[in-house]
């Protein structure tokens, strides 16, 4: 091979060199930018799974009062089922305390 195809070679070779580290740098900050995006979008996710839970739980907790008022004209029986929800509560406490 001549001495100038080799240098054509090799100049062909480093600017193909210099694009890839390029595309290497720009696939990398993209990347991060969405890793970033991400874990955003998984804390919102999680913020979101927190807030249906709460919802849940208060429209359990509607329903139970509404069947307590139905329940009112007959005080033992409210005051029974007030003691079931109390262990079912106490339940709930111990469990999640171990």
């Amino acid at each position: 091979m001549s001495d100038n195809l080799l240098r054509s070679e090799l100049s062909s070779l480093e600017r193909k060199l210099v694009l890839l580290l390029s595309n290497h740098q720009k696939q990398k900050q993209e990347i991060e930018v969405l890793t970033h995006e991400v874990k955003g979008l998984r804390r919102q996710l999680s913020e979101k799974d927190v807030q249906l839970s709460n919802f849940q739980n208060q429209d359990k907790i509607s329903k139970i009062v509404n069947g307590m008022v139905a329940n009112e004209s007959n005080p033992t029986e409210l005051g029974e089922v007030l003691d079931e929800y109390i262990k079912e509560v106490e339940k709930c406490i111990a469990h999640l305390s171990e």
